[in-house]
């Protein structure tokens, strides 16, 4: 059945509200429900049934299960590196050598950790997260900053590299188009993907001038004058008890108490690629993969310190549980968002906005469009990845049979569902940023939209002019 424009009622629903209310987790649900209100033929009773179903039904992926799971995990991590003194040992260790011992300093090695990091982008942001958080705690810098340089550097950089989850995902969507040679029309679309690359170029501004604007500078006076590096009344996606941990008292803090587990962490990931895709880093499992990293992770932060016999076995138990505990919010705001994404994919959200703008594109600028269109459904449904499920199909065909480049028109689906997901406020990958700075998540979100618009206007003026020079 096709329900036209009431399709697009559910997540502009809980957009709205979470933006307006701050509960993003009613707003998701009530954004759930009505989704499924509409699919029941507007019966509020079967609405509800079908909406704990579709909670329920998050689970039956493997690849949503991991990811929960992850989410959870992560807190286990944070705890274990901070209470073995591994985060107090790394940040001191950095600031001795005064590798980031100015406001500037710790942003450029936020930047620059998520610039190096391009195996997946929630390990990007989670291991900057925790080398950075306590370097801008210090020197009194928000984060909201944190946030920001940790969203616009870590989906940008994975889209930008066919080595990972990413590339692979996308190349798999361009064979089952048929597209001849998919991985050099990939490759051919790197440069020109507009968006990541200013977002990535307004990163390094925003860091190297300082020069903050919007929301943002506020926020930064706020952190700068007051020493508060949250607001008043904000509510950070990691509980109190895990950022405020310090490291357990009369125990050396040494640095590779956090480093050997981040390592871990990022050596695993390419490791479970290869194992899960059969030899082949680009066919592997995403999900699987992270996920083996984070427990590989998680092993050694505990063995390290039972090995210095600063900890028992029975504290890094107690520890890891608690770390996971404290990582429950986010784990049930990571399951509405992939609920409500499912609920769009069964009212056909992405589908029926993608047909409603075939009707008007112009060769010339079929790229802005495809970038625009891609960017609304990527706002909508808080996922990018849904977005290059959706808009590749139709993108393809369309600049095949109006002859425009491929290449610009894959960079466009790419760049627009990664802008849209930066702006979005139920987008996966901003959470993981929310959670991995510590930061209130619509404060991350408000204070990260002018910059990203302002790349993503950028980015609209470059796809009108290649698409003309292409033509």
């Amino acid at each position: 059945m096709d329900y036209g424009w009431l399709s697009i009622l559910p997540p502009l629903v809980a957009i709205l509200l979470a933006i307006t209310t701050r509960q993003v987790y009613l707003s998701l649900f009530l954004g759930i429900l009505l989704g499924w209100v509409i699919l029941a033929d507007w019966n509020v009773l079967a609405g509800l049934a079908h909406s704990i179903d579709a909670l329920v039904g998050v689970f039956q992926d493997p690849g949503n299960t991991r990811v929960i799971i992850f989410c959870a995990l992560i807190g286990a991590l944070i705890t274990l590196t901070q209470r073995s003194g591994g985060v107090s040992g790394f940040v001191n260790w950095v600031q001795g050598r005064k590798l980031a011992h100015t406001p500037r300093g710790a942003a450029g090695m936020a930047g620059i950790i998520g610039f190096v990091i391009f195996i997946e982008s929630s390990i990007c942001c989670l291991v900057s997260g925790s080398v950075s958080r306590p370097l801008f705690e210090r020197l009194r810098m928000s984060r909201e900053k944190l946030a920001y340089i940790l969203d616009s550097t870590s989906a940008p950089v994975c889209i930008l590299i066919p080595l990972n989850a990413w590339g692979a995902f996308v190349i798999g969507l361009l064979e089952s188009e048929m597209v001849a040679a998919p991985v050099q029309v990939f490759i051919r679309s790197i440069p020109l993907n507009f968006y990541a690359i200013f977002a990535l170029l307004m990163v390094a501004f925003i860091i190297i001038t300082f020069k903050d604007f919007g929301p943002m500078k506020k926020a930064e006076h706020r952190a700068r004058i007051t020493g508060k590096t949250i607001a008043d009344g904000a509510v950070p996606m990691v509980s109190q008890e895990i950022t405020s941990m310090q490291a357990k008292e009369h125990i050396p803090h040494r640095p590779m108490n956090m480093i050997l587990p981040v390592l871990t962490m990022m050596v695993m990931m390419p490791v479970g690629l290869y194992i899960t895709g059969d030899g082949q880093i680009t066919a592997g499992t995403g999900s699987l993969a992270v996920l083996w990293s984070v427990i590989a992770a998680i092993t050694v932060a505990g063995l390290l310190p039972v090995i210095q016999r600063i900890m028992t076995v029975k504290e890094v138990f107690d520890l890891s549980l608690k770390g996971i505990g404290g990582l429950i919010p986010l784990a049930i705001l990571m399951m509405l968002a992939f609920a409500i994404g499912d609920t769009t994919r069964e009212l056909g959200t992405g589908v029926w906005v993608a047909s409603v703008t075939e009707s008007f594109l112009h060769p010339t600028l079929v790229a802005a469009v495809i970038f625009v269109t891609a960017a609304f459904i990527a706002f909508s449904t808080g996922t990018s990845w849904g977005v290059f499920a959706i808009m590749i199909p139709i993108a393809v065909p369309t600049a095949m049979a109006m002859e425009v480049s491929l290449p610009l028109s894959l960079a466009a689906v790419l760049g627009g569902g990664v802008f849209g997901d930066h702006v979005s406020p139920i987008s996966d990958t901003s959470l993981v940023s929310s959670m991995a700075a510590a930061s209130d998540h619509i404060d991350h979100v408000r204070t990260q939209m002018p910059y990203a618009m302002v790349a993503a206007a950028a980015a609209i003026a470059f796809f009108v002019l290649f698409g003309v020079l292409l033509h």
